[in-house]
């Protein structure tokens, strides 16, 4: 049988009723439970928890159901949490690991299945690898191990838990919730829907700050938006800023692991901007020193503030499974990756989107800025840097060969062209290309440790690679002005053919 369960770059994703599937849950939860008696970790139980997607609690209840099948004792989150809120109760609990049940940022269409190791980390590599392997032998044997939630909670193998607690008093430990509640700041956030509802306004009330929300009910069809934190997504946002006069806008990606900020002026400041603004928190204003871990994606930036404040930055493939080992090695001060997402010392080596909000609110209170002054202020210590990224849809129809799709929004309008070349043919051109100059600046070198990174001479760059997550390639590009980053990614896609 071929292999249709592929972990990526974090977990397995699938289109609900299509291959995400009850048995196919069912298949991915036999896949942990083996890999946990192997590694001899299945005393330690685990921890299982879900987002707010079409069934989401019903697949959780699927996986903690074959969990309690194999003996394994499984700690189920009483509702939908964000994905660091589940990752910190497998470190407050003590277990073996995590079982996450959500998408991420993916269309409502999908849904997925994370595994978090005992750190609460994404799982590494090669235990991601292991699991990947058993759940497609289960899948070609049928041989899955499965107890009833009623009999699992009357065999006290199954237990509920809610995870916010433990949670709530870790960021106490971490930042000055006091201080964040005495500010007077106006605060517009948005869960897109997601797992992240009511969490700033639970974590800040009491206090003279008032924190007003927006698409904070669920709804799995996520209308009108996807639930990524990035600019095209939160206009609902911006406008609700400008209307309110707030001082900043916070929003959460469909788990919460992911943060998207808003200045008070209605502008988007971007996932680079925002990683390097909290860089320079840690840094500056709260004085603290550590290395720096950032993806091949990640901005410039970071490496002029490592030379600012004399601290080490390290690069690593795309995906937090790449970032977490580092982050402990390293002791790391705090990890980041484009799409928004940071982990920070002190607390588990992974994304959290959530801390990241209060972390920048308190930069604000700490410094008198607004977010744009921030920004003016990080600019005058680096320079200024821009960035964007555009997604190249691969589509598929039943018989068809795969093509590529290209869409991007410029100057409001939805520019839409395609090829019919596939991803494979793709990657072999460029690896065959030999490309001297993009956007009339010289390729200085090329990097192809994760896609195709050209380094041009004046220290802009531009990437193509494959996402790990979605049927997609990305073109990535960071420089000066806005208008060299949209020359560099018209040059992305010249290369691409779109």
């Amino acid at each position: 049988m071929d292999k249709v369960i592929e972990f990526g770059t974090d977990g397995w994703r699938a289109i609900i009723a299509e291959d995400f599937t009850f048995d196919n849950v069912r298949v991915c939860a036999q896949g942990v439970a083996n890999y946990l008696s192997r590694a001899k970790l299945a005393e330690r139980g685990l921890v299982i928890g879900y987002d707010t997607r079409f069934a989401s609690e019903d697949f959780a209840a699927a996986a903690a159901e074959v969990i309690a099948g194999n003996k394994i004792k499984v700690t189920l989150c009483s509702k939908a949490a964000p994905t660091p809120v589940i990752s910190y109760a497998v470190t407050a609990t003590k277990s073996a690991g995590g079982i996450i049940i959500t998408a991420s940022h993916n269309t409502g269409r999908w849904n997925g299945f994370k595994f978090k190791d005992e750190a609460g980390a994404s799982a590494p590599s090669e235990v991601a690898a292991e699991i990947e392997k058993n759940a497609n032998e289960v899948l070609s044997t049928g041989k899955v191990k499965q107890l009833s939630l009623v009999e699992g909670l009357n065999n006290r193998l199954i237990t509920y838990l809610d995870p916010d607690p433990a949670y709530f008093k870790q960021l106490k430990r971490l930042v000055d919730l006091e201080a964040i509640r005495r500010s007077r700041l106006k605060v517009v956030a948005d869960s897109m829907y997601g797992a992240g509802i009511g969490y700033f306004k639970e974590l800040l009330k009491g206090g003279k700050i008032e924190v007003t929300e927006i698409n904070n009910e669920r709804n799995p069809c996520f209308p009108e938006i996807q639930p990524e934190p990035i600019a095209k997504n939160l206009t609902k946002l911006s406008k609700r800023v400008r209307e309110q006069k707030a001082d900043v806008g916070l929003a959460n990606d469909g788990d919460a692991d992911r943060i998207g900020v808003i200045d008070e002026k209605g502008n988007f400041l971007n996932q680079h901007q925002v990683f390097a603004l909290l860089a320079l928190y840690f840094l500056e204003a709260r004085g603290e020193r550590g290395a720096i871990v950032e993806t091949l994606t990640d901005t410039t930036m970071l490496q002029i503030l490592g030379k600012q404040f004399d601290v080490p930055v390290y690069e690593t493939p795309v995906g937090f499974k790449y970032v977490a080992p580092m982050m402990i090695e390293k002791n790391a001060l705090i990890g980041g990756e484009e799409s928004g997402g940071y982990g920070f010392r002190g607390h588990i080596p992974e994304r959290d989107g959530i801390l990241a909000g209060l972390y920048f609110l308190d930069f604000m209170i700490k410094t008198g800025k607004t977010p744009s002054q921030l920004l003016d202020y990080l600019f005058s210590k680096v320079g200024p840097h821009y960035y964007d990224r555009i997604d190249v849809h691969l589509e598929a129809s039943i018989g068809l060969k795969p093509t590529l799709s290209y869409k991007h929004s410029r100057n409001g309008k939805v520019v839409s062209e395609s090829t019919t070349e596939s991803s494979k043919e793709i990657s072999e051109k460029l690896a065959k290309s030999s490309v001297s100059s993009i956007a009339g600046i010289k390729v200085a070198r090329l990097d192809t440790t994760d896609g195709y990174k050209y380094y041009l001479t004046d220290d802009s760059w531009l990437l193509i690679r494959l996402s790990g997550t979605e049927p997609l390639i990305r073109i990535y590009a960071e420089g000066y002005t806005t208008e060299q980053v949209q020359k560099l990614l018209d040059g992305g896609k010249k290369l691409l053919g779109v």
